[in-house]
């Protein structure tokens, strides 16, 4: 029985939201982040990365840059950049890119349903990036980004969307990277009553993007409720702001990889060592990506090749473990660790991962500038997701890529 709930949201004016929605925090680093906040005053990295309003020589982890998002963010507030909305509603956010749609229900979740294994997640996180969104969220008072959780699509919950759809939408823009972002609400007492019955039924929701503000909206929920001693449970600090997506709308890109030496091979003795458990075939036309499970694109240089993974009695039985079965472990265990000699992929120096959204150029620039050799990787399934959540294991790092990416301060809850 999963808990969603509607909330009373803080959210920017109609007239300006396309100025403050900004991609999520940790898609930049701290010079991007600052070209991105003098391209753009409104913008609501400001908040999310607000060691840009100071000076260069401030720790972005100190605790002043939290204190100066919490100026920055009581300022909007006071400026009317941001209102109130007066009840606890839905809200409907679709997101278009490329010409495809999908569409999630704006709510609260349960951090209980976190901790019970309700909510279910995939990858470990850092404690480094969870003690800064736990810091964040704590002076702030209020959650700013999203996480994004997925669920197996359900008929009545798509009936309430499709129906709220046909409103008029409260806020319709387009990003400077093409994708339109339209928002509805859903205020309604029935409608509101429809779609946390609906969820209520539900056993799994799984986390999609955002371990690290999850983990770090839990703790600091935990941490409230130890210093309350009236603690009740219906408080807001129990909720944390997210996004459900139902399965049948997503779609994971690849998470491209990418090493920067040979572990001592020459081209030759690399490419003989590939061909033990591989069919390796020079692809002279240009790029590959792959199109199905267990082939694998590989730049070494100014080369293209197709990996094709040989059957074998060790490959074979990878087939009926959630984990092992993943193309990135297949990468792992066939390349990366027995030939390339790299250790633990969260803390390997020697590894890069690659963002399929940055394409197949984007891995050839790198090759040609810092890397030894680069691998295109058939992307993960919303399936395959599912399937290591239920069995309670984890993904290796980096293993999906979801977009387009939900944007931070078009939805703020206080807690």
């Amino acid at each position: 029985m999963a808990i969603i709930r509607p909330f009373i949201c803080v959210r920017p004016n109609e007239d300006i939201a396309d100025k403050v929605a900004a991609l999520p925090y940790d898609v930049y680093n701290r010079e991007e982040a600052k070209k991105e906040t003098l391209r753009e005053p409104l913008s609501f990295l400001k908040v999310d990365r607000a060691e840009t309003q100071l000076p260069e020589s401030v720790n972005p982890y100190d605790s002043i840059v939290y204190q100066k998002a919490k100026e920055i963010l009581e300022n909007m507030i006071a400026d009317k950049i941001y209102i109130t909305d007066s009840q606890e509603c839905y809200y409907i956010y679709e997101l278009i890119m490329d010409g495809r749609s999908q569409t999630g229900i704006v709510a609260c979740a349960s951090i209980d349903d976190y901790l019970n294994n309700v909510i279910l997640k995939h990858e470990n996180t850092r404690e480094d990036k969870e003690i800064d969104r736990i810091n964040h969220v704590d002076t702030l008072n209020a959650q700013t980004g999203p996480i994004f959780l997925a669920y197996r699509s359900i008929d009545v919950i798509n009936e309430v969307v499709a129906k709220a759809k046909k409103e008029k939408p409260i806020y319709n823009f387009t990003s400077l990277d093409g994708v339109t972002h339209i928002v509805w609400r859903i205020s309604r007492e029935e409608e509101i009553k429809t779609i946390s019955k609906a969820f209520a039924d539900i056993n799994s929701i799984y986390i999609a993007d955002g371990h690290h503000r999850t983990a770090s909206a839990v703790k600091v929920g935990l941490k409230r409720r130890a210093a309350n001693p009236n603690h009740r449970g219906d408080e807001e600090y129990n909720y944390f702001l997210s996004v459900l997506f139902p399965d049948d709308q997503l779609k994971i890109l690849p998470y491209n990889r990418g090493v920067y030496d040979l572990n001592g091979l020459t081209r030759e003795e690399f490419l003989s060592e590939l061909s033990k458990n591989f069919i390796v075939t020079v692809k002279k036309d240009g790029p590959f990506e792959p199109d199905e499970k267990g082939l694998f694109g590989m730049y070494l240089q100014d080369t293209w090749y197709i990996l094709k993974l040989k059957s074998n009695r060790d490959n074979d039985k990878r087939k009926y473990d959630p984990v092992a079965s993943l193309d990135v472990s297949l990468l792992y265990d066939n390349i990366l660790s027995p030939i390339l000699g790299i250790g633990d992929p969260r803390i390997d120096n020697r590894i890069d991962f690659i963002g399929g959204i940055r394409g197949t150029k984007e891995l050839e620039r790198r090759v040609s500038q810092d890397l030894a050799v680069a691998f295109t990787m058939y992307p993960t399934s919303i399936q395959e997701l599912f399937e290591v959540s239920d069995a309670g294991k984890l993904m290796p790092p980096k293993s999906t890529w979801f977009e387009p990416k939900l944007r931070s301060g078009l939805f703020i809850h206080n807690i």
